[in-house]
């Protein structure tokens, strides 16, 4: 159906370093100069047409203004090499044996008390942050907000789920907006307690009263002081005066408000003989004084002025008046609703150590996280004082400044913000894990800016809190301070203290030259082919040779299952030079639409100069052709291809939402969520109406796990007009939601209510499809072939593989092979196809199809699970155990942890199985085979050990 395997590891990572100086790339040897020749002699005789050297003429220029021609603007940038290309040191927690923490987390947070869940997920989420499938960040977050007891913590997780689904980039949404759902309720997030069930009610706003205790600020202009009510004047018997003014007061309800005022009126001070008492040395008002007369009578300040309550806020804070004083803080906090009122209210708060008033404050400012960046902001966290004043009203943990600070990083990493508010992160740090997040991220910051011995101070703290992997960070310092053997021993006493990995051996590689340096980066892919340095320096390598193919084939194995930004650059590279300009322009346009922002040539050259440039030498098309082109990209799945399609059509028609949309659907599929997401969201902004909107903003709420409110959406925008994609989410949505048949004919009708519809062909390929695999799963095996046949009449090519599985189930084998490598021979992404033919043939050709799956897509588990099962039928238990380890060295899975640990079980190696088991149910607490197996396991364990 839909793609759902989602990434969000879209960086912006340069490449590689480059040649600053406009002659850098020809000196450097016969190998480069012969490759810049032929990029120059390329380009100038390609630039000859008069329209395209015009043009290049005006958009060519340099970042040294000395080119005015597309062969020099792009010759001064200097060419590739492999000894300037670094990996990115990950900013987040990494681990040598990651399966043994997931196992940790799963039995401390099953045995920790109820109160103190809301951190443990909170540890949760720093371990799943670095992990491809953003689902489980996001689900423990939903659970660290859902057992979350304070208001400080509820004020932050709150905005940080929002901050996920970025709902301040939504036009028209503003930040105190409601959504509904009640853990994400700005008023729901001020009330404190503990009630982990109320997260599934509606929120506060759709109860339909005004009952949360003076939330609601209807009345805050009134000025009404005198009265709260008829009062006998037998009542009064004691006077305040203030300058010539005297406010009557009732001593006995004076005296209630707090016992300094009762020591006061009834003790043996003077004033308790007095009927007047004079207070004008106190530097409160008589109009304060007269408030809070009235509020000893009725107990309330919703009538008052809200300046008024300001300097009773400060009256009750100086006279100890503690229920006065949470009025104040209840009735102010209700005023708060733009970031404008957040910043004039924050320090009056501060000031009086109103907890609930702050807490107001901070909302606003976190639910608008381009504003919390801002200076006028950031001073109210980033230094020591600030610290110190957000503590003295309970406003200061590691919580807060670790959703800062991850803001921070995004909008610039290298900004003094960022590391003042990661130095804060640290002081607030008191548990091991957050210690070690703070001080690596320290380090990696201070790595980018490239001061090298704090970075190294950072990265060591890191370390000595317990973070192994921040030990290459300190190697990195070492080696950039000119110490590139002491930075070889030190990741090289990684091998005798630790466990290999993967990363470890492209860390070393670093350090080391020729044979050796190979040697590492080879078993560096062998053992985590999802490192892409390794690729990268070979690529670069062979070029350096002239070996302009191979480079290509090599860059090509990392992008075919992982597509990142700096690896589309260096192959739109490798194309230039061979002429290729409509490879490389596609390159290039597909990484633009992954990173809009991307620099080319070590940040000298925006990616849209470069697209410019690129445009002069290709044959120029119209919307039409590029529709007819997206079609022949789609049906032949070049998922890459399609994207730099839609992304000249959005060139041509920027405002046009549909595109988008096909745009995040694209990303999806190459496992890029967070530009799937940007996308998304750019589509919602751009759509032409109300219902269109409503269906945009529903995927929104699916892809971020609210699939209750993303069905609602597309009823809603049903009932404002029947569309296709109204249908085809609601369908979509309760298909991956309910299993059962009778929900499953009523998907069907959904989806025939959808192709009834307006549509083009694409989508509705994608509904015919979608349809049958419905009507396989209610075993209407001839309705489900009819589908799969018209949705390949329309060019829908992954029908093939749907068409496979029904002749399977009809004992037609042979033809679903057939059917299979039809779709090998027209799909270009084909990893998926070799993998499912392998279901349809003997087991010799079945390692062969899955052989070529895993070499063109190591991320598939479905292989090693099926070589591991027929060492297991063999008798091969540790080479079995030994294939689904080497997997999930580089992909912990849920199938493969539940798979080995059923194949310890099977060798009674209980320990283990209960590792595995405890790993998996970290991953899904609520896998229903691998809690069965969990429960034998200790039962079989606890018998064992007796």
């Amino acid at each position: 159906m839909r793609g759902l395997n989602m990434i969000d590891g879209c960086k912006s990572a340069q490449v590689y370093s480059l040649n600053q100086m406009a002659g850098g790339g020809a000196a450097g040897g016969g190998g480069k100069e012969g490759f810049l020749q032929q990029l120059q002699e390329h380009l100038r005789v390609n630039s000859v047409r008069s329209r395209a050297h015009q043009r290049c003429q005006n958009v060519s220029q340099t970042s040294n203004g000395n080119s005015t021609t597309v062969a020099e603007a792009l010759a001064a940038y200097g060419l590739p090499k492999a000894d300037l290309i670094e990996p990115q040191i990950d900013p987040f927690l990494k681990f040598v044996d990651f399966v043994g923490v997931l196992a940790d987390v799963y039995r401390r947070l099953e045995n920790c008390p109820e109160l103190e869940r809301s951190e443990m997920y909170m540890e949760q989420c720093a371990i799943f942050r670095g992990m491809p499938d953003p689902k489980l960040f996001r689900r423990c977050l939903r659970s660290a907000r859902q057992h979350a007891v304070d208001v400080h913590s509820k004020v932050v997780l709150s905005a940080w789920l929002r901050y996920e689904r970025r709902e301040d980039e939504l036009l028209g949404v503003s930040a105190m907006d409601c959504s509904g759902r009640s853990m994400e309720c700005p008023k729901g997030s001020l009330v404190s307690g503990y009630n982990p069930e109320s997260v599934n009610d509606n929120c506060l706003c759709f109860r339909g009263g005004e009952e949360e205790g003076g939330l609601e600020s209807d009345e805050v202009c009134s000025t009404s002081l005198s009265y709260g009510g008829e009062v006998d004047d037998d009542d009064y018997d004691m006077w305040f005066c203030v300058g010539e003014d005297e406010v009557r007061c009732n001593r006995f309800k004076i005296s209630s408000l707090s016992r300094p005022f009762k020591s006061m009126l009834y003790g043996n001070f003077v004033e308790a003989k007095k009927e007047r008492i004079y207070f004008a040395q106190n530097g409160i008002s008589a109009k304060a004084i007269r408030a809070a007369e009235v509020f000893s009578r009725i107990k309330s300040v919703d009538s008052f002025d809200p300046n008024v309550v300001l300097e009773l806020l400060s009256f009750a804070n100086r006279f100890c008046c503690d229920e006065l004083k949470s009025a104040c803080d209840v009735f102010l906090a209700s005023l708060v609703g733009d970031i404008e009122m957040a910043l004039q209210l924050i320090d009056y708060g501060l000031e009086e150590t109103a907890h609930l008033l702050v807490a107001a404050c901070l909302q606003v400012i976190l639910r608008e996280p381009s504003c919390s960046v801002q200076p006028n902001v950031l001073r109210h966290f980033c230094t020591s004082e600030a610290l110190q004043r957000l503590a003295s009203v309970g406003h200061a943990s590691f919580l807060l400044y670790n959703f800062l600070s991850l803001i921070a990083m995004e909008e610039n990493m290298k900004s003094n913000a960022t590391v003042m508010l990661l130095e804060r992160m640290g002081d607030c740090a008191t548990k091991s894990w957050q210690k070690q997040l703070a001080f690596h991220q320290l380090g990696c910051v201070m790595l980018e800016r490239r001061e090298y011995k704090d970075a190294q101070k950072w990265f060591e703290a890191a370390f000595q809190a317990g973070h192994v992997y921040s030990l290459i960070g300190v190697a990195r310092g070492k080696d950039k301070r000119g110490h590139k053997y002491k930075a070889f021993k030190l990741t090289n006493s990684l091998f005798s203290d630790c466990n290999p990995c993967g990363w470890m051996y492209q860390e070393r590689a670093l350090y080391s030259s020729g044979r050796e340096k190979m040697m590492d980066l080879n078993t560096a892919t062998e053992m985590d082919p999802t490192l892409s340095y390794p690729y990268k320096y070979r690529a670069v390598s062979m070029m350096e040779e002239d070996k302009i193919g191979v480079a290509i084939s090599e860059v090509n194995k990392i992008i075919g299952f992982k597509v990142s930004p700096d690896c589309l650059e260096l192959r739109a590279w490798f194309l230039i030079s061979l002429g290729d300009y409509e490879g490389a322009l596609t390159d290039v346009r597909a990484l633009l639409t992954l990173d809009p922002k991307y620099m080319m040539f070590h940040g000298q050259m925006p990616g849209e100069q470069l697209v410019e440039l690129l445009c002069n030498l290709v044959e120029q098309r119209d919307q039409a052709d590029c529709w007819m082109q997206l079609y022949d990209r789609w049906s032949s799945v070049d998922d890459i291809g399609s994207l730099a399609v839609v992304h000249h059509m959005l060139a041509i028609d920027p405002g046009k939402s549909l595109l988008r949309f096909r745009q995040s659907l694209l990303l999806l599929r190459l496992n890029c969520h967070k530009a799937a997401m940007r996308s998304l969201r750019m589509a919602r902004n751009h759509a032409a109406s109300d219902h269109e909107r409503l269906i945009y903003e529903g995927w929104i709420l699916y892809d971020t796990g609210y699939r209750e409110a993303a069905i609602a959406k597309a009823e809603k925008s049903i009932s404002l007009q029947r569309s296709f994609e109204a249908f085809f989410l609601k369908a979509y949505v309760l298909s991956e939601t309910t299993a059962d048949h009778e929900s499953s004919f009523y998907v069907i009708k959904l989806l025939e209510e959808a192709l009834r519809c307006p549509s083009d062909g694409l989508r509705k390929g994608q509904a015919l499809s979608n349809l049958a695999s419905i009507y396989v799963d209610v075993d209407k095996l001839d309705h489900a072939v009819d589908n799969y046949t018209n949705a390949l009449t329309i060019k829908h090519t992954r029908a093939h593989q749907g068409l496979a599985r029904v002749y399977h189930l009809k004992n037609l084998r042979k033809t679903a092979y057939d059917e299979m490598t039809k779709l090998i021979e027209k799909a270009r992404d084909n990893a998926s196809a070799y993998e499912k033919r392998s279901e349809y043939c003997d087991r010799e050709m079945a390692k062969s199809d899955l052989s070529m799956a895993t070499r063109l897509d190591p991320l598939r588990t479905y292989p090693y699970r099926y070589r591991a099962a027929v060492l297991m039928d063999d008798h091969k238990e540790a080479e079995a155990i030994n294939e689904l380890t080497r997997a999930l060295a580089f992909k912990p899975d849920l199938q493969l942890l539940h798979l080995r640990s059923a194949f310890l079980d099977s060798i009674g190696d209980y320990v283990s199985t209960i590792r595995d088991c405890e790993a998996a149910l970290c991953l899904d607490p609520n896998h229903s085979d691998t809690l069965e197996l969990y429960r034998k396991a200790q039962k079989l364990a606890e018998e064992q050990q007796e």
